[in-house]
């Protein structure tokens, strides 16, 4: 049994949207990554620089338009648990990002697959 010409080209329009669509997701689940990465090793940084201070200096915090005076512990802890947040989302997007890869690389396989058959079913 064949395919007809209309159906195989509908098919193939469907499963090029698909690859496109998750190639773009890749994209961009890539630069979340990128980013979450990047804020960590700002935060990782940040909490480095408090270490290397001493006990009793003065820390602000900007809130809003103005800034708080913070206890370095406070601060600490913020940045500890802002850290493991964005550590926890990087994980979440690798697998958002091995999701997408496997879908488009099945659309892939199956593109070839109906080409290198020839539109036979």
């Amino acid at each position: 049994m064949s395919i007809s010409n209309q159906a195989l080209q509908k098919l193939l329009q469907e499963i090029e949207a698909q690859a496109i669509a998750s190639q773009q997701q890749i994209s961009i689940t890539k630069a979340h990554m990128t980013a979450k990465q990047r804020d960590i090793r700002m935060l990782q940084l940040t909490s480095k620089e408090l270490a290397e201070l001493p006990s009793e200096t003065s820390v602000y915090e900007g809130v809003g338009k103005m800034f708080v005076n913070v206890p370095v512990d406070t601060v600490n802890k913020r940045l500890t648990r802002e850290s493991s947040e964005a550590s926890a989302e990087i994980a979440s997007l690798e697998k958002k990002l091995q999701y997408h890869e496997t879908t488009n690389q099945k659309s892939r396989e199956n593109l070839q697959q109906i080409l290198g058959s020839g539109g036979r079913a």
